[in-house]
């Protein structure tokens, strides 16, 4: 039931906290809107196993994702300090769909806390086994995303909506031995800054899960079970 209880908690990361944070500021006054919560098995879980000092820390998606890349030394997303629930929710349940490993960096005030910092990151990656390394997406990349090579065991790293990577990050993803370069998505940015950072995600996502024939998905773990129940069997929404 413990770990049930931690799935469940999880849950609200993929829903993009619905609730959990107050309406925008504007016409309605920044009145709160209660939503009628939708059933837990449309979205994906986030498996948070709590630390000795009473941190959360993930210990990857049910049935899927961080499980799967791991045993299997695929894809894997890393998101720092990334700022807007919506966003990271949505890229939750992208990485869900795509069998992929989610990491997030930095200082987190909803859900789930996984690394406190870049440096703690890039220690925890590289004690990591298998063939791998770090890709930064920055929209001053000196590769094209569909034009870049992708391999398994790619961690693929995305910086804040407002800030992009920090100055270390980006030298780490392009040093020998840890990391494979920088990656950028074009765009015109006449009227534009950058792309959404769930949408930047999504097609980089994509392209590199394309290149590896989306390998990741044909590895499906058993869900255990005092999840299963969480998961419909069918489409609530077809």
């Amino acid at each position: 039931m413990e770990a049930a209880g931690l799935r469940l908690r999880a849950l609200g990361l993929c829903r993009g906290n619905r609730g959990a944070f107050p309406a925008a500021h504007g016409g309605g006054g920044g009145r709160l809107h209660p939503r009628r919560p939708r059933p837990a098995g449309a979205f994906c879980s986030l498996a948070v196993a709590t630390t000795g000092n009473g941190a959360a820390a993930a210990a990857g998606p049910v049935g899927s994702g961080a499980e799967v890349a791991r045993a299997k030394r695929m894809l894997h997303v890393v998101l720092v300090s990334p700022l807007i629930p919506g966003n990271t929710g949505s890229i939750a349940r992208t990485c869900a769909a795509s069998a992929v490993g989610l990491h997030l960096v930095g200082v987190r005030y909803v859900v789930v806390k996984i690394h406190d910092s870049w440096d703690e990151f890039r220690d925890y990656f590289m004690k990591q086994d298998g063939e791998k390394r770090l890709l930064a997406f920055t929209k001053r990349g000196t590769s094209i995303h569909s034009d870049f090579s992708y391999k398994p065991g790619d961690w693929l790293v995305f910086g804040s909506e407002t800030k992009g990577l920090p100055q270390s990050a980006l030298e780490d993803c392009s040093r020998e031995g840890l990391g494979g370069g920088t990656i950028r998505i074009p765009m015109v940015e006449t009227y534009v800054r950058c792309l959404n950072l769930s949408v930047s995600v999504g097609v980089a996502l994509y392209e590199a899960a394309r290149q590896l024939n989306y390998e990741q998905l044909h590895y499906q773990p058993e869900l255990p079970e005092e999840a299963q129940g969480l998961f419909p069997a069918e489409d609530i929404y077809a």
